[in-house]
């Protein structure tokens, strides 16, 4: 069997279709959507390791007043200089134990809605087609389409919606809090800010932001849509290597999906660092998405851009060399 095509997870993504019955006997599927939920957890953790301090300085400008911070750089060297280089990796380890865990939901449920839609969906399609169409293209029928690839996104998206709501609350409200001493801080980690969120407002105050975390990633579709995109054009006009396809594809189409998506990350952000009591701030979505307005007009959807930016190519990069290496490995096939 060839190398498996990085665009396609799934087992049957690349196969042909009379091999469907076939697979399914051998199990072939559901070990490799197994894999899938595995190989997400070495993603999550090579982006946490990349990916946080520019997470930090991106939620500390989404979050602040304009008077506090006059940029990224600015951000930065007041982080250094008031709280050393642990101050750029706060809040850390809720995500790096929420990054194993959402990229092995989101990559491992991604990997099965793209056989489901293949299988269920795109084949019985093409298959009561005229013959004629596809003769000389019998590849490319068997692939998932890249609209195929931007709806399993989506579904990835929302399905890991529900951890990853309570795990970036928790995340967030730590990374703003700017005192260097532990004990002038409200959340001494995130045991306790989980604690005294739970012991305030019970499950509904730790999953506040999650019809905001839904809409945000709802933009998933972006991302995975030209994920499979990027990487099609890489195979078909460079000789790059399987991994290098896998680098260039994470890491631009993670930027795709940032130039997209950010607006509503900034109005998550603000609804999730929001008072929860009394002093609520944003009972609603548009609530906080005119705050966000009035305060700095269309570049106020954009502030913390940067960061997020300079951060979204190496560490989805990083992260999807990691994921497809690991399902390769599982493959037992060689990384070329």
């Amino acid at each position: 069997m060839s190398v498996q095509d990085v665009s396609t997870i799934p087992t049957l993504a690349e196969s042909p279709v009379t091999d469907t019955k076939a697979a399914l006997v051998k199990g072939e599927p559901i070990r490799k959507n197994y894999a899938g939920f595995v190989a997400g957890v070495f993603s999550g953790i090579a982006k946490l390791s990349v990916g946080h301090p520019f997470d930090t300085i991106k939620v500390r400008l989404q979050t602040s007043t304009k008077t506090q911070f006059h940029g990224p750089l600015d951000c930065l060297l007041q982080t250094l200089r008031k709280e050393g280089p642990s101050g750029l990796y706060k809040g850390a380890t809720p995500p790096l134990v929420g990054w194993m865990l959402m990229d092995s939901l989101m990559l491992g449920s991604l990997t099965l809605y793209r056989r489901l839609l293949n299988e269920n969906i795109y084949q019985p399609y093409r298959l009561s087609q005229v013959a004629s169409i596809w003769k000389g293209r019998e590849a490319e029928r068997d692939r998932l389409p890249v609209l195929g690839h931007g709806f399993a996104g989506v579904a990835a998206g929302w399905t890991v919606s529900f951890i990853a709501a309570p795990i970036e609350h928790v995340k967030a409200r730590l990374q703003v809090q700017y005192a260097k001493s532990k004990s002038a801080r409200l959340y001494t980690g995130p045991l306790d800010c989980t604690a005294k969120v739970y012991r305030g407002f019970g499950l509904p105050g730790l999953w506040h932001g999650l019809s905001a975390t839904l809409l945000f990633r709802t933009f998933f579709f972006f991302w995975w849509g030209s994920y499979d995109l990027f990487t099609r054009t890489l195979q078909t006009h460079t000789s790059l290597s399987t991994p290098a396809v896998n680098f260039w594809a994470g890491g631009l189409s993670a930027q795709i999906f940032w130039l997209t998506a950010y607006p509503s990350d900034v109005v998550k952000q603000r609804i999730m660092v929001d008072e929860l009591g009394q002093g609520r701030k944003y009972a609603r979505w548009r609530d906080a998405a005119k705050a966000v307005y009035r305060e700095g007009g269309a570049k106020g959807y954009w502030r913390g851009f940067v960061p997020c930016f300079l951060r979204a190519f190496p560490a989805n990069a990083v992260a999807l060399v990691a994921f497809e290496g690991v399902m390769r490995g599982f493959d037992g096939k060689s990384v070329s």
